[in-house]
């Protein structure tokens, strides 16, 4: 399932949900080099030096290179910054694609939900949580973990809590077929979150190109924590879709 829009109008624009895909872009094109369809022609540099590495995470003052790790080589930036660095790199245009897809039809409801710098604080803390579950399902990982999923998950949970009964218009792939579907959130959301569970529980630690306990935990994450942050919901968010009464 493919969402291609909400049915929740955003009262005010969603200004940060915006600078934060524009960043991703620049990041991507201008950074990585992420004009070609190959992420192997991406610049490896970038994301030796800028991609998380749970190793380093959980080894402070090693550094990892080509596989090898060891003490005293310089790091730029240090490693606890890349944790944030890398919530801003992808793997590849259809990575990067499908992560800004889900933001912005989700992350301007989450905006418009709260304070926009606790939104910020929000995704940013989704983003850490993520990265840090996936660490802990694999501490001494050596493969660099890059890419805004995590803190995208933080969203998509948010918006699972706050708005399960927004519907959601869907791209439905079924083998050959292909259809348009109005579904409800939490359905469209739900089934996200269980082919993250189902892909993590047939992936070993370490294997594998996608971080699955990192959706995990910022999925989780937004579910625990948004309404720590929310302070303007939208309660009124089904009007929309309600059948007149005369």
């Amino acid at each position: 399932m493919l969402p291609i829009k909400d049915d929740i109008p955003t009262r005010r624009f969603p200004i940060v949900t915006v600078v934060i895909i524009a960043i991703n872009l620049i990041v991507y094109f201008g950074f990585q080099g992420g004009f070609s369809l190959d992420s192997a022609d991406l610049k490896q540099s970038v994301i030796t030096d800028y991609a998380a590495v749970p190793y380093e995470i959980t080894h402070p003052g090693e550094q990892c290179v080509n596989g090898v790790c060891s003490e005293g080589q310089d790091s730029l930036p240090p490693t606890i910054l890349t944790i944030f660095t890398a919530m801003f790199m992808h793997g590849g245009l259809l990575h990067i694609a499908s992560n800004m897809l889900f933001l912005w039809i989700f992350g301007n409801n989450i905006e418009d939900s709260m304070n926009r710098a606790a939104y910020v604080l929000f995704y940013l803390a989704g983003g850490v949580v993520a990265m840090l579950a996936q660490t802990l399902l694999d501490p001494n990982s050596q493969i660099p973990t890059l890419g805004a999923s995590g803190a995208i998950a933080a969203v998509l949970g948010g918006y699972a809590l706050l708005y399960p009964r927004a519907r959601v218009l869907t791209l439905v792939l079924i083998i050959f077929f292909v259809t348009i579907l109005r579904l409800p959130a939490l359905l469209v959301l739900g089934a996200w979150i269980l082919l993250q569970f189902l892909g993590w529980s047939q992936t070993e630690a370490g294997s594998g190109g996608v971080a699955y306990m990192a959706h995990i935990g910022g999925f989780l994450f937004g579910l625990a924590a948004i309404r720590l942050f929310a302070t303007n919901v939208h309660d009124d968010y089904e009007r929309a879709h309600r059948i007149p009464v005369y």
